[in-house]
């Protein structure tokens, strides 16, 4: 078992705690990541590479090849459950402790689902979807129904090409959304990051702000991460992280 003695000695001194998360915190419910050996980015669909098929101008050209590529990925959500993470997480919301939310690059919605409430897609989401031309809103439910369909989601009211309000490559995140997750790093006692190898910007650069606030940081991730040399603790199992985490919160979680 993974000894976390000096990581809850600093969770117990903090009082603001504010948590990153990446796509590492998801594959504990199945969902694919990016980067790794199995993730996403290894494989092709036909001839393209997944970061062209994620580009938005690429988007707009060939909606029907993202939606044929995404179909398995990202529109069949409710085959998956938050796991661990996400639901210790929601338990330390609970308890007055994560006063500064958590800010994922994931899509997924799990931590909603876990029970969070102060969550913060740097990356947007698949729960919504707009239209291109008209920028009418739809839900999840709206756009699987489609895409399960093998159809490219149009707008009921205009026709026109319904996107996932999510940020493609070419995209700059929402300005608004950056600025609270500034203030958030810079103002928490305790920054964790967890299941990113914190490789994307602007979010790689947020755990920097707590370095040069100095503040304490703490990182659980498989493979290594740039700011490695500035963490007061550095885990590399999130599953036997949080299942030590768990248990010293008392909580009882089924896997």
């Amino acid at each position: 078992m993974t000894d976390i003695s000096g990581f809850i000695d600093l969770y117990e001194r903090s009082s603001r705690i504010v948590v990153l998360t990446g796509a590492g915190v998801s594959t504990l419910s199945g969902i694919p990541d990016f980067r790794s050996s199995g993730g996403l980015y290894s494989e092709k669909f036909g001839n393209m590479s997944v970061e062209e098929i994620l580009e938005i101008g690429f988007f707009r050209q060939h909606p029907d090849v993202f939606y044929s590529w995404a179909k398995d990925y990202w529109y069949q959500m409710e085959k998956f459950q938050p796991n661990i993470i996400h639901r210790v997480l929601a338990e330390v919301e609970k308890r007055g402790k994560l006063t500064e939310g958590i800010f994922t690059q994931n899509i997924d919605n799990m931590h909603q689902r876990a029970g969070s409430r102060k969550v913060y897609e740097l990356h947007g989401s698949v729960r919504f979807g707009y239209c291109m031309n008209c920028h009418k809103q739809y839900d999840y439910e709206t756009l699987a129904r489609a895409v399960n369909a093998d159809c490219v989601p149009v707008c009921s009211s205009c026709g026109g090409v319904i996107k996932p309000d999510i940020v493609f490559y070419g995209e700059a995140l929402n300005t608004t959304m950056l600025m609270r997750a500034e203030n958030a790093f810079a103002n928490a006692d305790l920054a964790i990051v967890l299941g990113s190898s914190l490789v994307v910007n602007p979010a790689a650069s947020l755990p920097y702000i707590s370095v040069r606030s100095g503040k304490d940081i703490v990182i659980v991730n498989r493979q290594k991460t740039y700011i490695d040399d500035y963490c007061a603790y550095r885990y590399d199992d999130l599953e036997e992280f949080f299942t030590a985490f768990s248990e010293y919160l008392g909580m009882q979680i089924r896997r």
